[in-house]
């Protein structure tokens, strides 16, 4: 982190050449895990000493110099390297740093010891940055530094170490700086704490936690008594019956005031604090209407707690430039003339008043708000006024008393003494009675309700009057949100201080200045938007009363419960001070061990503290890793170990004694490597680990056996040559000759290099920390072959490349093996899987090539696309298509069956088989899961990313979202736009995208035929967990292999053609992907992955899968599955109408004929474009992968012959039955309102010219309350076509829904409109539809008084 020129510890750049070259040192702080990636740059001259160097980075980083060290850190292990000397006199120059070059250096722990915090200087004058800050932190703990590099996470003294004000602060828990700017100010008001300690906590009667006293009552003591920076309001917000997400609220800090005022009052019924609040800041002020004509006045009292002021008149630009003009204008009274003339009830006629309040008591802590949120009616949003408000350190408020010389016997009282005041006071709505309470010291009350005046005296002192301004509550930011923090003047001291959070700092009068606001240009209209947004918002004044104004308790004036509360609270502080140290002194780091049994990795987390010996930690280790009863203590040590490389780093022979802070560098919160708890047989020797050493992975390679063997690990040096090497692995490996010894190394996937030059170090060849190499010693030719056409290069290329996946099969049957073995016996030797490697080229059959069955089975397929198949010829009238496709498939492998060889006929031995009646009942049962699948909801869309070459079958039926942001359920652009356009690419192609690739190319031939590619499967027993009847295959394949070839491979263990069926590949969570596109390879696919396999035609090119789902516009859920599809490239909509009708009543149960139905577009769960039976898919209809289309019943007729034509779903509102009819479609020929309204007209009766419609807004069917129709929507837009805003209608399937003005709305009694509000919530709430349509509301302050929200207020 380069910091600020105002903060660099040397001078800028010297551009003369000719002076001394500088040195650029660039310091990384590894003492800590969050600083670790933070840089400080130093541009010293060269002839800088060491010393300096050390002062330079003290001063930069806040550390005491000496307590930490520097160490090289240009690419040397700083394990390896001596500290520099920090007293040292040494020039940089002459301490080996590089003018001209970055240096860069690590600092480091001292002697195992965390660096120690520069604390701040106490002496600090008050121009000092920490004392002169004022405002928002942007940083926690950068206050009082030279620079930001110091962080709240950098050490504990920024909570730990009390501030040099004496003052402690209080932790933000998110967003509760308004909340600790009122404690703050209540804590500082002697009155307010003294009264509060008075208070005792009787616990037998209420539950400490939700006591909001009791909670104030302890923050109070640990604000007074406590020796940390700051402390947590967790427990004062707990008592409040808040959780977590109520810290993320921001609230308005005189709204807090109000609340928790309240809820003191509450708690504090029946005891000596009960008027407390009332008695600290309660006013009273007179509201006042008096006739002008007679001079009859009426009037009410009310109370306040607080003033609220505004910052600029009603329709004025120009603010009140003081709080005093501001007051004066709160009490100038209006005259009520010409249609706002008051009713004279002595006059009994209207007539001219004047009309305002009167000031009759001021409190003794009298609360000013200063109204800077506003509302601009220009933009309709909230706006706060920064304009210039000064306000006075004393404020004389005898001023502000009107005392009216025509006060006459004529004045009455008002009866309305419960009605709330106009003056935007507040009123605490007590009685209003006040006779009896004009003896009581509340301040100085100057009227009584009776009439009779009490006018202050003649010789009355006018400092009775006299306010000083003790807190102001700052707010900086915009209407939007912001910050809170207090200014409050001490009275111990008279002295000001800024309350930020956790942060005190001493200020002074030119700060509060600061406060007022604005800027120091004119008072304009504009003055606002371009003023600080830092300004007073709250101020609390203190009546200058010598004989009440009180000093705060000290502590031998404590009551004895609070003596007892302050003594548990230090007891609790100690303690937690105790732990803190302890934590400080610990070091956590990562555990390591491999089960020496189970042979499993284990890992855990060894918290040790510094001062235990290396022996007493690996007996901690040992315990932890539950080894105890599995292997001796003393077969165990712990090594340093690099978890992210598998690299053993060292070993710690003979410092079992060693303490783990001197070991470890140090306690820190996160180290650069790990620790292994390594394990060893009795009678085996543990191997040292030196450092500097590197690990190799040794895997010995057999030619004659094609194997690779596990690895066995050597240790080796990096300056060893590769002759040496060879030496070493010879001595490791006895049977392997050093001469004739071939070492290739794997430096990275797929990237071997054969070490060919014996003198070349380990460094050189690309050696690292961790490496993988294979050797072989052999006498055969290869030795003298080239690399890349050896045989041990070919073996390590498969070796490299080969994934082990396990596959499951279709759900198996006892039975007849005629189908299987029909394929079999045309499939040849091949597929037996006794066979324990092979090399697969091309298709596998003999008898008949693969070729010819496709085909023939491809005309077959297209032939009943074209008519209607008749299935009494086989017997069984239920069959689906893709059925029938199986059966007539079968018959020329039938064919042949009767002359195969008895060899093929073996091969049903080792293939387990089904019976070919149940393949109808395996392909309906795969249907029957997706329909399952898709119809439990709706959002159960099985999705595909253009990106991806796989399907997304998600069992969970949660709806997955794009991750480029493409909707993929939109397949076409707006049919308006397309009517006359002609063949347009899509945006997911046939050949590369929707997964239709041939497995053939155009020739007809075989796409795999040209790859050798190594595949082995061998039967797996899976978990007892998978079922019965599942088959598990566990397949060894080159991840190089296309998926078309993998799928032939896979042919006879499936036992129908690769074209039948289909690859889903497996993720967590049970979620299916299907893999269609057969031209990309395995790589994706990696070790242990799991593939299921389903019987089902795959699809050919220009083939699209389709999810047909059925609209119901009147059902309660309008979206419902029927079945999965397939349309081709070409194919116009009534020829795929025409193939869906007998899957429909096959696989649904529907029959329709082929003029009673349509499709539509679907997007999410909208209809939409509506498909003409001459539309041509990929010509005018785009279509995509996983596409999705709507299938709609037709009452009728089809009334949409033309591309111009528009559909729209219209649905009546009856507002004097409070209900909506069903939907009903109206075709309109052109996107004319007019048309719209004769239209409804037409099916409703309703006159033309009393018909209002709205567009309804979300997701189809647009529900909405029926309390809120009538209201909520905006209906009748003013426009006169159909395509512009607000209604953008440009497509079929938009929603409409219309009245007759002249039906007026059912009034409901407030038990029908409840009972209504409950049915509607219930309706609406299962159709997973918002049971009103309004904005986000702002969430209310509330303080709950039981100590957690009732279930009731919960739903506010």
């Amino acid at each position: 982190m380069v910091p600020g020129e105002e903060n660099q510890l040397v001078p800028k750049e010297i551009e003369n050449a000719a002076e001394e070259p500088r040195v650029l040192c660039i310091i990384q702080d590894t003492t800590n895990s969050k600083t670790v990636n933070e840089r400080i740059t130093l541009n010293l001259p060269a002839s800088t000493p060491l010393r300096k160097l050390f002062e330079d980075v003290a001063n930069k980083v806040g550390y005491i110099n000496g307590t930490f060290d520097l160490v090289w850190g240009n690419g040397i292990n700083t394990a390896d390297t001596a500290p520099l000397d920090h007293t040292s006199d040494k020039s940089l120059l002459d301490a080996n740093f590089e003018p001209g070059k970055k240096n860069f250096l690590h600092l480091t722990d001292k002697d195992g010891e965390q660096p120690q915090i520069l604390l701040e200087d106490s002496s600090a004058g008050d121009d000092s940055v920490h004392d002169r800050f004022i405002g928002p932190l942007p940083r926690e703990g950068s206050v009082g530094s030279t620079s930001d590099y110091v962080s709240q996470s950098y050490s504990y003294s920024s909570i730990l170490n009390k501030s040099e004000t004496g003052y402690v602060g209080l932790v933000n828990q998110a967003m509760t700086c308004y909340l600790n700017s009122l404690l703050q100010t209540l804590f500082m008001t002697p009155e307010f704490r003294n009264a509060l300690y008075k208070w005792e906590f009787e616990e037998s009667e209420e539950d400490p936690v939700t006591s909001i006293p009791y909670q104030l009552q302890r923050l109070f003591v640990l604000l007074q008594n406590s020796k940390k920076r700051a402390i947590e309001t967790t427990d004062v917000t707990r008592s409040f019956g808040w959780d977590s997400s109520e810290a993320w609220q921001q609230h308005d800090v005189q709204e807090l005031c109000r609340v928790m005022f309240d809820a003191l009052e509450q708690k504090w019924k029946q005891t000596e604090q009960a008027d407390l609040i009332n008695e600290l800041y309660q006013g009273k002020l007179k509201d006042y209407v008096r006739c002008l004509e007679c001079g009859y006045e009426g009037w009410r009292i009310d109370t306040y707690l607080d003033i609220p002021l505004v910052i600029r008149p009603y329709g004025s630009s120009q603010a009140f430039a003081s709080v005093e003009e501001a007051l004066h204008a709160f009490i100038q009274p209006e005259i009520l003339d010409g249609p706002n003339q008051y009713f004279c009830e002595r006059c009994k006629k209207k007539c001219d008043a004047r009309k305002g309040l009167r000031f009759l008591h001021f409190p003794y802590l009298l609360t000013l708000q200063l109204k800077r949120f506003d509302f601009d009616y220009t933009t309709m949003h909230r706006i706060k006024l920064n304009d210039r408000m000064t306000f006075p350190e004393e404020l004389d408020m005898s001023t502000f008393i009107d005392v009216e010389d025509e006060k006459s016997p004529q004045t009455e009282s008002c009866t309305d003494s419960g009605a709330e005041n106009e003056g935007s006071c507040h009123s605490d709505q007590m009685s209003n009675d006040f006779s009896n309470d004009d003896g009581v010291d509340e301040g100085i009350c100057l009227e009584n309700n009776s009439g009779t005046e009490k006018i202050s005296k003649p010789g009355l002192e006018k400092n009775s009057l006299i306010y000083e301004l003790f807190s102001v509550m700052v707010h900086s930011g915009s209407a939007a949100g912001g910050h809170y923090y207090a200014c409050i003047k001490s009275f111990s001291d008279e002295q000001w201080y800024s309350f930020n959070d956790q942060h005190v700092s001493r200020i002074t009068q030119e700060d509060i200045k600061k406060t007022h606001g604005g800027s120091s240009g004119s008072r304009g209209y504009y003055s606002s938007a371009f003023a600080s947004s830092t300004n007073a918002y709250m101020l609390i004044y203190r009546l200058k009363d010598p004989a009440r104004n009180a000093k705060f308790l000290e502590v031998d004036e404590y009551p004895e419960h609070i003596k007892s509360l302050v003594q548990r609270e230090r007891e609790l502080e100690e303690q937690e001070k105790r732990q803190r140290e302890i934590e400080r002194n610990t070091c956590k780091i990562k555990l390591f061990c491999l089960h020496p049994v189970k042979q499993v990795m284990m890992e855990n987390k060894l918290e040790v503290h510094k001062d235990k010996t290396l022996k007493e930690a690996v007996e901690m280790a040992y315990k932890m890793m539950d080894l105890e009863e599995v292997i001796p203590m003393d077969c165990c040590r712990l090594v340093k170990y690099d978890e992210f490389h598998d690299y053993l780093e060292r070993s710690y022979e003979g410092e079992e004694d060693t303490p783990m802070g001197l070991l470890l560098g140090g306690v820190k919160s996160t180290y650069m490597f790990d620790l292994l708890l390594e394990t060893r047989k009795p009678d085996q020797v543990f191997q040292s680990y030196k450092p500097g050493e590197v690990m190799v992975k040794v895997h010995v390679v057999d030619l004659k056996a094609e194997s690779v063997a596990a690895p066995i690990t050597v240790r080796a040096y990096l300056n060893q040559t590769v002759t040496e090497f060879k030496q070493l692995i010879s001595k490791t490996v006895v049977h392997l000759p050093a001469e004739t010894m071939r070492i290739v190394l794997e430096r990275c996937y797929n990237d071997l290099r054969l070490l060919t030059a014996p003198s070349k170090t380990l460094k050189a060849e690309g050696f690292f920390r961790s490496n993988k190499v294979f050797v072989e010693s052999s006498e055969t030719l290869d030795y003298q072959m080239a690399f890349t056409d050896s045989h041990l290069w070919k073996l390590l290329d498969r070796h490299a490349n080969t994934i082990r996946l396990f596959v499951l099969l279709p759900e198996q049957s006892p039975g007849s093996y005629s189908k299987r073995t029909a394929y079999q016996k045309a499939g040849g030797d091949s597929g037996n899987v006794d066979d324990d490697c092979e090399r697969v080229k091309g298709p596998v059959g003999s008898l008949k090539s693969v070729e010819a069955i496709l085909e023939e089975s491809t005309e077959k397929l297209k032939s009943l696309s074209l008519q209607q198949q008749q299935d009494g010829e086989n017997g069984d009238s239920s069959k689906s298509t893709e059925t029938s496709d199986f059966e007539n498939i079968e018959s020329p492998l039938n064919e042949r069956d009767s002359s195969a060889s008895v060899e093929n006929r073996d091969l049903e031995q080792h293939i387990q088989t089904s019976d070919p009646e149940n393949f109808q009942s395996e392909e309906r049962s795969d249907s029957d899961v997706n329909n399952d699948r898709s119809t439990s909801s709706v959002d159960s869309d099985i999705l595909s990313s253009s990106h991806s070459s796989d399907t997304l079958c998600n069992a969970d039926n949660a709806q997955i979202p794009l991750a480029n942001g493409l909707d993929s359920h939109s397949i076409t652009s707006s049919r308006r736009t397309k009517a006359n356009e002609g063949k347009k690419e899509t945006w997911d192609t046939a050949e590369e995208d929707s997964g239709t690739d041939s497995e053939y190319d155009e020739s007809g031939k075989s796409r795999g035929e040209t790859q050798y590619m190594y595949f082995k499967a061998e039967p797996y027993a899976a978990d007892a967990g998978s079922g019965e009847g599942h088959k598990w295959l566990m397949v060894h394949v080159d991840k190089r292999i296309t998926l078309a070839a993998f799928k032939q491979h896979l042919e006879p263990f499936v036992g129908v053609l690769s074209s039948h069926f289909k690859v889903f590949r497996v993720y967590a969570s049970n979620q299916e992907f299907e893999s269609v596109r057969l031209n990309e390879t395995l790589s994706s696919f990696s070790d242990d992955n799991k593939i299921t396999i389903r019987l089902g035609r795959a699809l050919k090119k220009g083939e699209y899968r389709v999810k047909v789902y059925q609209l119901l516009v009147n059902e309660q859920e309008p979206c419902k599955f029927l079945l999965d599809a397939v349309f081709a490239k070409g194919m116009t909509v009534r020829q795929s109408k025409e193939e869906l009708i007998p899957q429909l009543r096959e696989q649904c149960g529907l029959e329709l004929s082929i003029d009673r139905f349509r499709l539509r577009k679907k997007t999410w769960k909208n209809p939409g474009t509506v498909f003409l039976d001459y539309h041509i898919y990929e010509e005018d209809i785009n279509i995509s992968s996983n596409w999705e289309v709507f299938l709609e019943v037709l009452d009728g007729v089809e009334k949409m012959k033309s591309m111009s034509q528009l559909a729209v779903l219209s649905r009546r509102w009856r507002p004097s039955e409070m209900k909506l009819d069903p939907f009903q479609e109206v075709v309109l020929e052109s996107s004319s309102v007019d048309e719209l309204r004769e239209k409804l007209s037409e099916i409703s009766g309703i006159p033309l010219e009393d018909i209002e419609f709205v567009k309804g807004r979300g997701t189809f069917p647009c529900d909405i309350s029926v309390l809120d129709i009538h209201q909520d929507l905006d209906w009748n837009p003013k426009v006169s076509t159909l395509n512009v805003w607000p209604l953008y209608i440009c497509d079929d399937g938009a929603v409409i829904f219309y009245r007759d003005k002249t039906e007026e709305l059912m009034e409901l009694t407030d038990e029908q409109r409840n009972e209504l509000m409950k049915k509607e919530s219930s309706r609406l709430q299962k159709t997973g539809h918002r049971v009103t349509y309004s904005p986000r509301k702002e969430k209310a302050l509330k303080i709950y008084l039981d100590g957690a929200p009732n279930k009731d207020l919960a739903q506010d």
